[in-house]
């Protein structure tokens, strides 16, 4: 079975049949089992879009199959490898390290979990790769895939339970 989504580390992303832009970590693209956190790398491997997490104070909740969950500003993202949750969706104020998943910006107002790490997350691969919205002048990321909220919602449209990211190198 081939990846519904393809993300190149050049910033090329293959979205139904057309290539569009995407940017990728700000170290670029490395093999997945040499992913380590804060590395700012993008982990290379076929990752399953596992549930979508929405602003739903900036926009409506995304058309979508996958499970859908509206953000608050108590949601957060562990990042503490040594914490019994790391790499796993809190709640705060959350004292181990963590990062926050209501920002001012617009890169979060819609988060695609991806699959990376995460069954079970093992310390310290890496946390918190998401598929999120680009930045306006397509900086890089720390370790994510961005695109822009018009592909965004394509992609949500075209995704159901199963449905999977091709990180390439």
């Amino acid at each position: 079975m081939s990846a519904d989504f393809i993300a190149h580390a050049d910033g090329r992303f293959l979205l139904a049949g057309r290539e569009t832009r995407c940017s990728v970590g700000r170290s670029g693209v490395i093999a997945g089992g040499d992913k380590r956190e804060g590395d700012g790398f993008s982990p290379a491997g076929t990752w399953p879009m596992r549930r979508v997490f929405y602003r739903p104070d900036r926009l409506e909740a995304p058309k979508t199959l996958l499970p859908l969950i509206a953000l608050t500003p108590e949601d957060g993202w562990c990042d503490a490898p040594d914490d019994p949750l790391y790499n796993r969706w809190v709640k705060l104020p959350y004292a181990a390290s963590h990062e926050k998943l209501w920002l001012e910006d617009h890169v979060y107002d819609v988060i695609v979990e991806l699959g990376y790490n995460d069954d079970p997350p093992v310390s310290p691969l890496g946390s918190a790769i998401f598929l999120h919205l680009a930045r306006p002048d397509w900086g890089p990321t720390a370790g994510c895939i961005a695109v822009t909220l018009e592909d965004m919602l394509e992609i949500l449209r075209l995704s159901a339970r199963g449905s999977e990211i091709e990180i390439r190198l």
